[in-house]
């Protein structure tokens, strides 16, 4: 089923705009990086890393995130988000997560866990439970 090897690492870059940013503290100066969009980015780069080695009718989804956020991210500059596979347990997969900014201060790091599904059937699923809700 997969062949993600355990070790396995990914890197991605995200530029902190507006649009990945806070914006609640009434203060332009003191938007910085949102911790849901951290946190989504931490995810998206562990499921491209899990990607790249599962059959094209495969993929992953998110089970668990257990994530620090301990430092805070400036508009305009880049944050490197990395993913390594920690384990591989039948239909789980377990990834050391972490962001860093591009002054080198670490932003975030935690645990991620993805579970590993076959698209078609899990949309097939999906359509079961959308017609339960309508009955």
């Amino acid at each position: 089923m997969a062949n993600i090897p355990v070790g396995a690492v990914r890197e991605e870059k995200l530029l902190v705009t507006g649009e990945v940013a806070i914006d609640f503290l009434g203060l332009e100066a003191a938007r910085v990086l949102s911790t849901p969009h951290m946190i989504g980015w931490m995810e998206r780069t562990a499921r491209n890393l899990a990607k790249e080695h599962l059959e094209d009718a495969l993929d992953t989804v998110g089970t668990h995130v257990n994530v620090a956020h301990m430092a805070a991210a400036l508009i305009g500059t880049h944050v490197t988000f990395r993913a390594e596979v920690t384990s591989v347990e039948e239909k789980r997969v377990n990834f050391k997560v972490e962001a860093v900014d591009e002054f080198g201060e670490k932003l975030g790091e935690g645990e991620h866990q993805r579970g590993i599904i076959n698209v078609a059937r899990f949309a097939a699923k999906l359509a079961e439970k959308r017609a339960k809700a309508r009955a």
